[in-house]
């Protein structure tokens, strides 16, 4: 009986104190930096004329093509990303994590746009699904589609650096 005693002042200070709420930690990371790793250009299916050039980050590894552009909190005009799959199927992409507004060029193994989704809102999870069989996809700022005017058919190469 007298350890019991003894045992239940120290349980409840136990309890008090692991309750107590500390200030909690802020980690600050640092902002993801575009980093080029080519050049893209777009060239208009008609004439084969240049509509518009990109420096591009690519991804291709499965953690590179998960992660994308999340948790980046812009991108230039010029920039963009353009991921690489080893396959020709149907992708489909969501906004989780992206607080950057983007159009997504969805391109065939022969580099043609083969469809878009334009205007992907930031951090919204709803699928955007290439609609045909696609390799790559490029995102890029919203608008820029309108913009430069970019059709289905249109051609694309791109060099790595």
């Amino acid at each position: 009986m007298k350890y019991l005693k003894l045992g239940a002042p120290l349980l409840l200070a136990l309890l008090v104190f692991s309750c107590k709420e500390e200030p909690k930690k802020v980690i600050k990371t640092a902002p993801i930096a575009f980093t080029k790793e080519g050049e893209l250009t777009v060239y208009k299916a008609e004439t084969d004329s240049v509509r518009t050039r990109f420096d591009i980050e690519i991804a291709e590894t499965d953690y590179e093509t998960q992660t994308g552009l999340m948790y980046r909190t812009s991108m230039g005009e010029k920039e963009a990303m353009l991921f690489i799959f080893p396959d020709v199927a149907m992708h489909s992409f969501y906004m989780k994590n992206t607080e950057i507004a983007l159009d997504l060029v969805f391109i065939d193994e022969q580099l043609r746009i083969a469809s878009f989704q334009q205007n992907a809102l930031p951090l919204d999870e709803t699928g955007l699904s290439s609609k045909v069989p696609v390799q790559y996809v490029l995102e890029i700022n919203a608008g820029l589609v309108e913009k430069w005017q970019m059709e289905i058919g249109d051609r694309l190469e791109f060099v790595r650096q």
